[in-house]
């Protein structure tokens, strides 16, 4: 059994050049917790990029091999938006990019080693329809929903259903919002839409740096799945180093920006735990400013025994009696964020029984 090493792959993705790893025995061990976590891609740039860290020859293949991923997603990526760009501008609609498809376009340290599944953009609500039969016609087809599925993301949700392509496959999330529209946090998407910024030489845009860090945050810690929760905050830990470092004004239009989009409590949290666990350099000045978002301080010190631990790598080596109950409880927690409960409890329950029916007719085999 994995002996309990949660630091070990936390220490490699800080920027400190004291971590080290002697024995190949927790060589191995860290491999295990990167592919599980999904941060083995990001790893390698700690060490080729930044210099943080040498990579011993025996364990220098894996690096190769998540190296060859990354940069193949890349290009597949890069066809991807091309392919957009000549949709959108038939429209006269800006193509804005949305979390690691923006880091990634952006040329931002978060996108280093970033992996992701699909693509994510933000339109205007108003043009969701003519975005949707424009991508039909370009070969992009939302899955296929029951009745019920269907008004529910056309009611409630902040997107669209999932879109793949016919042919070659890739998955597209066309955002309206940021969060759902049933979520008490939901904020006015005009002001991302009308802040967004043109990614120098390029037709494509990305939200401002700091709804960037916004939406990172919101998504992180108003979401109920962990499976990546450490790749993501180490999203969030290289947005706000490379953000802050080029720009001395930066933490202050963050805190106020997270005020003006109801986004504050997210913003406390970001930067809480990417200061405990990343050792993000926060100023003190800027952390006690967050406060004014913070919630209780029993529910602070609930929220450091939750996250403290479904942010640790996803993988038996950094999990302990705690773990299960700590993303079970998040992961209900996120239920009742993003929906009241007189929406929440009849959603459930037409989704309890839609289960118990399609059970009961799917056809029996033997």
């Amino acid at each position: 059994m994995d002996s309990f090493k949660p630091r070990l792959l936390l220490d490699k993705l800080t920027f400190s050049e004291t971590s080290k790893t002697e024995s190949e025995a927790e060589w191995e061990l860290l491999l295990r917790q990167a592919y599980a976590s999904d941060t083995l891609a990001r790893l390698s740039a700690f060490s080729h990029q930044f210099k943080l860290f040498t990579i011993p020859q025996y364990a220098e293949s894996h690096f190769v091999s998540a190296d060859k991923y990354w940069l193949s997603q890349k290009r597949i990526v890069a066809w991807e938006l091309f392919n957009l760009v000549k949709v959108f501008e038939q429209l006269r609609i800006p193509l804005i990019l949305l979390k690691g498809t923006a880091y990634s376009a952006a040329g931002l340290n978060a996108g280093l080693g970033r992996i992701f599944s699909d693509i994510d953009i933000l339109v205007p609500k108003q043009s969701l329809h003519v975005v949707k039969e424009a991508l039909k016609w370009s070969g992009w087809f939302p899955d296929s929903l029951n009745r019920y599925d269907q008004y529910y993301y056309e009611r409630w949700m902040h997107e669209m259903p999932p879109m793949h392509h016919i042919q070659r496959g890739t998955s597209l999330d066309v955002h309206h919002n940021i969060v759902p529209q049933t979520c008490a946090l939901c904020p006015d998407a005009s002001l991302l839409l009308d802040a967004a910024v043109r990614v120098p030489n390029t037709d494509y845009w990305t939200l401002s740096r700091e709804d960037m860090v916004l939406h990172s945050a919101t998504h992180l810690f108003w979401g109920g799945e962990f499976d990546h929760g450490l790749r993501d905050l180490s999203d969030l830990d290289l947005l706000l180093r490379e953000f802050s470092q080029s720009d001395a004004e930066f933490w202050s239009r963050l805190l106020n920006r997270a005020g003006v989009l109801g986004l504050g409590q997210p913003l406390f949290y970001a930067l809480r735990y990417t200061a405990k666990l990343l050792a993000t350099p926060v100023p003190e000045t800027v952390l006690s400013q967050a406060e004014r978002y913070a919630p209780s301080m029993a529910k602070t010190r609930i929220m450091d025994f939750l996250f403290c631990r479904v942010l640790l790598p996803f993988h038996p080596s950094c999990a302990d009696k705690w773990t299960g109950l700590a993303r079970w409880s998040l992961y209900v927690r996120s239920h009742w964020l993003k929906m009241p409960w007189y929406l929440l409890l009849p959603h459930l329950l037409i989704k309890a029984w839609m289960r118990i029916v399609e059970k009961e007719s799917s056809p029996k085999i033997g």
